[in-house]
């Protein structure tokens, strides 16, 4: 059996890794807009928005977020203000977005911003939403972020997975000590998805694809290779995180480099608690497998992320 096409209400905006993927779902009652990209991002996210393409000079009743970190939800304040439209939150964020815990939520604590928002719903695991003429179901999606859902359409057979699955594995997950409760919680949530009929996926980042089967399989594997060797899981998590804050900035001077370790309190933390190194030997490893890896390169006395662009 093919793979069905997107349905006509269903529009996909992609963006790039610092903005997370937003998915516009039309219907005759109600548009809404599930996840809204980076704060710095947020009028490029409005714009694209607006396209004729897209929901055009139509009115945005809800936003509606896959998880609570900053390239996810840093355009809701924004959009909100623009079109005075709900948001809704996963139950198991709800909390963190109340209080704005900055280090639960990952904001300062690992060098990114958002702006402050309160929600007006919160979205249970279990139930079943229709959104753009189509019934979807919110399953629980822990690991990435532990609050994390996902949306299922059984008909269409279509998964918005957020950062639990993308085409070549699933959003980085924070390195633990004991019995690591989210590498368990990621098995698990693989586990769960391996069990649907899935012949589209809509991931937070990367274009819609249809290999389903070589997607989990690819997330299985970079799994059991975290689930092997911890202080790998910590070394991948402060590659993910400075990459990422260097797409924020755009650019960092050669000399601000370990300054910039030393004031961001995750490199301290991850480097000294699970690889006990300084932050000078944090940053040497950075360097040696981010150049090595061509996602970043030195310009000019900058260090600049290689090969980023807006869709």
């Amino acid at each position: 059996m093919s793979p069905p096409a997107l349905p006509p209400q269903v529009h996909v905006i992609v963006r790039d890794w610092l903005c997370a993927n937003s998915i516009l779902l039309r219907g005759a009652d109600e548009n809404v807009l599930i996840d809204t990209g980076y704060v710095t991002r947020a009028q490029r996210t409005l714009e694209l928005l607006q396209q004729p393409q897209a929901l055009g000079s139509g009115h945005l009743h809800r936003i509606l977020n896959t998880h609570g970190h900053s390239d996810h939800i840093g355009g809701n304040a924004h959009v909100q203000r623009i079109y005075g439209c709900r948001i809704a939150v996963p139950a198991g964020e709800a909390g963190l977005i109340e209080t704005w815990d900055t280090r639960g939520l990952w904001l300062d604590y690992a060098g990114q911003e958002a702006e402050r928002f309160m929600y007006d719903e919160i979205i249970e695991p279990g139930a079943t939403l229709t959104l753009g003429e189509v019934e979807w179901l919110v399953m629980a999606a822990p690991g990435h972020d532990m609050g994390a859902v996902v949306f299922y359409a059984p008909a269409p057979r279509i998964l918005i997975s957020g950062d639990a699955l993308w085409y070549n594995g699933f959003g980085m997950v924070m390195p633990e000590t004991g019995e690591r409760p989210a590498l368990r919680a990621t098995r698990a949530t693989l586990e769960m998805l391996s069990r649907l009929e899935v012949a589209l996926v809509i991931p937070g980042h990367g274009r819609p694809f249809t290999d389903y089967a070589g997607a989990l399989e690819r997330a299985f594997s970079r799994l059991e290779a975290f689930e092997a060797d911890p202080a790998r899981t910590a070394r991948h998590c402060l590659k993910v995180m400075f990459a990422f804050s260097l797409l924020h900035l755009g650019r960092l001077p050669e000399g601000e480099f370990i300054p910039y370790l030393a004031r961001t309190p995750i490199y301290g933390d991850i480097g000294t608690r699970f690889l006990g190194l300084s932050t000078d030997e944090i940053g040497k490893i950075l360097l040696r497998e981010l150049v090595d890896g061509k996602v970043v390169t030195q310009q000019e006395g900058f260090f600049v992320p290689v090969n980023v662009r807006e869709h």
